[in-house]
């Protein structure tokens, strides 16, 4: 029975990512052990449950009949393991999360090694992406967003500070193509250009007294990554759009000038989200709580410091 169990558990995996390398990767084993366990499965089920090509693997009618009933059993059978960990003395379990960089680098890379000291347990794979992703279908246990990106179905948390933009030109750069004064100056004056995983390029966006403006902008180099986008600024490229945080250091140590900061308002921060489940795996439930915290601490800290 537990042969079984298992050779189904690989099965959903390898239905819902649709590649025996990511449902291998997420095991920690190797592609072509569960390709072997699903031809073991299949020869003894006598029924072909998926079609392999060498670009994709997607269930057949009947593979997808079988992921239908047993993909919730499945996870409802895990659920009830994790809540096993209520009664240990010490957390445990794996945490997947999906997290854009910039919340990565900036509001995560903080928390978590405060966690892992007090939950040595648990066990947490931080994947960045900055795409929109089904973290139900991908089969994490939890994402991280700003809070007009989530979907109604899901219990979000605020977990950061308010967010702000900046835009920011080096010293020797203004000098050469002047200082705009208006963000509509921005147009003609060499940007650098921020594209979406899905292949939109950004117009920055400002706001200033209820008034909003959006400004397609162009340059000579188009960028996806903040911190890349502050190299490419100080070395005279072009004026960027990055996180504040990001810029911060550069801005107070003179090597890039801030522009347009009356029409950069600050923005809702970073949301930790998570399935309306009934049920949340112990070690879930304790790194919510962990943010939480680590919030209200961090928001006491600054309202001592003022």
């Amino acid at each position: 029975m537990r042969h079984d169990l298992n050779e189904l558990e690989i099965f959903v995996a390898v239905a819902r990512h649709r590649s025996f390398r990511k449902a291998a990767e997420e095991r920690n084993v190797t592609a072509s052990s569960l390709s072997h366990a699903m031809r073991a499965l299949e020869a003894r089920l006598g029924i072909r449950l998926l079609n392999r090509t060498t670009r994709s693997v997607v269930p057949t009618e009947a593979g997808q009949h079988l992921f239908a009933r047993v993909s919730g059993v499945i996870q409802d059978l895990e659920q009830a393991l994790d809540e096993i960990n209520g009664f240990r003395d010490t957390v445990q379990g794996t945490l997947r999360l999906n997290v854009p960089r910039p919340a990565a680098r900036l509001l995560l890379a903080p928390m978590l090694s405060g966690f892992l000291k007090v939950h040595p347990g648990v066990k947490i794979e931080v994947i960045t992406d900055d795409q929109l992703v089904d973290i139900v279908a991908q089969g994490y246990d939890a994402g991280v967003r700003f809070g007009e990106s989530l979907a109604l179905d899901m219990i979000a948390v605020p977990i950061g500070a308010a967010q702000r933009f900046a835009v920011v030109a080096a010293p020797e750069f203004l000098e050469v193509h002047g200082r705009p004064t208006n963000p509509l100056d921005l147009r003609g004056l060499p940007c650098i250009g921020r594209r979406f995983p899905s292949g939109v390029i950004y117009s920055w966006e400002f706001e200033r007294d209820g008034k909003n403006l959006t400004v397609s902008v162009d340059g000579p180099l188009v960028l996806d990554d903040d911190e890349i986008m502050l190299d490419a600024a100080r070395d005279g490229v072009g004026m960027a759009f990055v996180h504040e945080s990001y810029a911060d250091e550069d801005i107070r140590q003179g090597r890039l000038v801030r522009l347009f900061e009356d029409w950069c308002p600050a923005m809702p921060g970073f949301y930790l989200y998570y399935p309306s489940r009934k049920h949340m795996s112990a070690a879930l439930r304790s790194f919510v709580d962990w943010c939480i915290k680590y919030r209200q601490d961090e928001e006491a800290a600054g309202s001592a410091a003022a």
